[in-house]
């Protein structure tokens, strides 16, 4: 099952004490800390806001927990959306916390997904940056929801270029898994590879420990032995060392899903 998270480069090309310190927690899984890092700016400031809301959900779809307090800080996102823009991108989140609910089967909220993404699409300009992360979740959508393979992979590709142009390598590691999977599921082993490949590759630049583990087994699925295993083993070992987290990856990682 396929899965993602906000983007982000991980790190600021300002230094931003603040953005730094979010970011050190969010990829260690302590997404409540790096949220209460932020929660005086998101009061009234509207981009502070909208980060505190994706932190949260994101802790949703890696715990499967937190769900309410996701959506408060989604709805204080939203009421201090001043323009298009700002509107657009909390639209974007709510789409994805719906999805999210959807595809963790804590409530059917497929067709908010849905409305909320095609109200982002309508306020946010085809050449903002905010364009790649929405087609990127159009792709979800398209892939998971949907069971459109075809339209996932336009979406996909059309975040990918937008990623490059922006220089955002973390959603760039997010498309590249979701590119991998489909090859996979279409029996191409050799892209699937090189998709799992570049994920990794990236997360492990980054530091973006959380998601280190999921991109090692997804690649172990498209290994043979005994390499394959030895990824597993590897993911196994940072999943424990988290905690457990992402919550859906114990089963994979079970010596029987091997």
């Amino acid at each position: 099952m396929a899965r993602t998270a906000m983007s982000g480069t991980g790190t600021t090309t300002a230094n931003d004490p603040l953005q730094t310190a979010v970011w050190r927690l969010r990829s260690r899984a302590c997404w409540g800390d790096a949220a209460a890092l932020l929660e005086p700016l998101a009061t009234s400031d509207a981009a502070a806001a909208l980060q505190r809301a994706a932190l949260l959900a994101e802790r949703c779809l890696y715990t499967e927990q937190g769900w309410a307090e996701a959506e408060d800080a989604l709805r204080t996102a939203e009421a201090l959306a001043q323009n298009d823009e700002e509107r657009g991108a909390a639209a974007c989140e709510r789409g994805h916390l719906a999805y999210a609910a959807t595809l963790l089967k804590v409530r059917d909220r497929a067709d908010e997904a849905r409305a909320a993404l095609g109200r982002a699409a309508a306020l946010i300009a085809p050449d903002a940056p905010a364009r790649a992360l929405l087609d990127f979740r159009r792709g979800l959508i398209s892939e998971n929801l949907a069971g459109s393979a075809q339209a996932a992979r336009a979406a996909y590709h059309r975040a990918q270029a937008a990623a490059l142009t922006q220089d955002d390598p973390l959603l760039l590691s997010f498309i590249w898994r979701q590119l991998g999977g489909l090859a996979l599921r279409d029996g191409d082993l050799a892209e699937a590879r090189h998709g799992f490949a570049e994920s990794l590759r990236i997360r492990e630049e980054l530091g973006y420990l959380v998601g280190t583990a999921p991109a090692l087994a997804s690649l172990a699925d498209a290994e043979s032995e005994p390499e394959a295993s030895r990824l597993r083993a590897e993911a196994a070992r940072l999943f424990r060392l988290l905690g457990g987290v992402p919550t859906w990856l114990g089963a994979q990682l079970e010596p029987s899903a091997a």
